[in-house]
């Protein structure tokens, strides 16, 4: 069971990161250790060549990871990104881009992750592979 509601967690990230309007991430699931987010299509996600740009994905996987912390962890302040790992495997094609991110272990001042990000095509095939790292701060109640 999640520490933190899919409702919580949106109305906290919508607060804390205004930049979610812009992007129109959506999150879909929000379970222990677990979060998928999807990045709906806009046509300003598209690079040079027609393909869903790389830091267009990195914000994704990012803001994905930070979910499936909060759902371990619950509201951890000022929780930072210390390290983003990505493999791009193929290029995606326009279109919405999914977000799969577990949590794989969580200590007392790191949270490492894995992410796996998706296109929203016929193949539902594997775009990007992302590790991720998280500096968790000392809370007031450690």
């Amino acid at each position: 069971m999640s520490t933190i509601t899919l409702e919580e967690f949106s109305r906290i990230a919508h607060k804390e990161l205004p930049l979610l309007e812009v992007l129109g991430f959506n999150v879909e699931r929000l379970e222990h250790g677990e979060c998928t987010v999807r990045a709906i299509y806009k046509e300003d996600f598209l690079r040079p060549g027609g393909t869903v740009s790389g830091p267009v994905m990195m914000a994704l996987a990012d803001f994905a990871m930070w979910g499936a912390i909060m759902s371990r962890a619950g509201r951890v302040q000022m929780a930072v990104t210390s390290n983003l790992y990505i493999n791009f495997l193929i290029r995606p094609e326009p279109g919405d881009i999914v977000a799969e991110a577990k949590v794989i272990k969580l200590g007392k001042r790191l949270a490492v992750g894995v992410v796996e990000l998706f296109g929203n095509d016929q193949q539902n095939d594997l775009v990007a592979h992302v590790t991720c790292t998280y500096s968790l701060p000392p809370q007031p109640n450690n």
